[in-house]
């Protein structure tokens, strides 16, 4: 009896030590993201009013606000989503249909290379392609460099959710007649949509905060783009730009368009965990 009960004394230690060591760790993994949070709220709190997204930026005064890069960035979001997340969903079908073919394995492999990528290179080569032929920095080299950066990863997420669809489905629809290019956008796209759609919005959250592309692509503009071919601001390059002005009113600014960018980047990560959870409600549902 009394070795069994130094063996349960030693289990007992053993697992509360195992689970003080778990906590330790996520309180460390979650520590950084808390101070970030923490440290952009209370810089950035104080400087958002209704002026800051309804004005345009004061160069005179170093006031106003930041309604045309508020604007901007949505724009190009929008812009980069029409471009990229179509573009990237199609790719992935075709890894998945012909998910052994050389040319699939050739697509799958650039895929992951061009997702490790790093963002200015990405910039540095639209600005070669789109900004040196257009002679002009525009919205659209913008919006074309943040839907390159977000094609891979909806390629990825599309090919492997896709790949999870089971043959059953395919081949029901193979025996009613139905074509290749059908049973991949009314049978596999359906059943996979829910985690594209959740994969989707992370990959928009991911490009939400890139600035190093849209320096060499959209840059900047104090006024209104009356067109995505002209110069589009951005928070991403405003907050950029703020930080080396040596104003206290312009630092104010930026602290305030960081905590807008990352409260709607916190936004689009919780709309996905929300749509991925009420989907595993409504399959799991009678």
């Amino acid at each position: 009896m009394t070795a069994r009960a130094d063996r349960y004394v030693t289990r007992r230690l053993a697992d509360k030590v195992a689970v003080g060591l778990s906590s330790l760790a996520v309180a460390l993994a979650i520590l950084p993201l808390v101070a970030i949070l923490g440290y952009v709220a209370v810089r950035g709190l104080g400087a958002l009013s209704f002026a800051f997204f309804t004005t345009l930026p004061d160069a005179a005064t170093r006031g106003g606000g930041i309604a045309n890069a508020v604007a901007g960035t949505f724009e190009l979001v929008v812009l980069a989503t029409a471009l990229g997340v179509p573009t990237g969903i199609l790719a992935g079908l075709f890894l998945a249909e012909y998910r052994d073919s050389w040319l699939a394995r050739g697509v799958r492999f650039c895929a992951d290379v061009l997702a490790g990528v790093p963002s200015i290179l990405v910039g540095v080569f639209v600005y070669a392609t789109f900004v040196v032929g257009m002679r002009r920095f525009s919205g659209l080299a913008g919006a074309v460099a943040l839907a390159i950066m977000m094609l891979p990863l909806v390629t990825r997420t599309t090919d492997e959710l896709a790949r999870t669809v089971p043959d059953s489905l395919r081949e029901a629809a193979i025996a009613l007649g139905a074509p290749r290019w059908r049973i991949a956008l009314h049978v596999v796209l359906r059943t996979a949509a829910p985690g594209i759609r959740s994969g989707t919005l992370l990959a928009i959250a991911r490009v939400c905060g890139e600035t190093a592309p849209l320096l060499f692509t959209a840059f900047d503009n104090d006024f209104w783009s009356g067109s995505p071919l002209e110069p589009t601001s951005t928070m991403q390059v405003r907050i950029f730009f703020y930080t080396l002005s040596p104003s206290d009113d312009r630092h104010a600014q930026a602290w305030a368009a960081a905590l807008v960018l990352v409260a709607i980047v916190m936004l689009l990560h919780l709309v996905s965990r929300l749509t991925r959870r009420a989907d595993g409600t409504a399959k799991g549902s009678p």
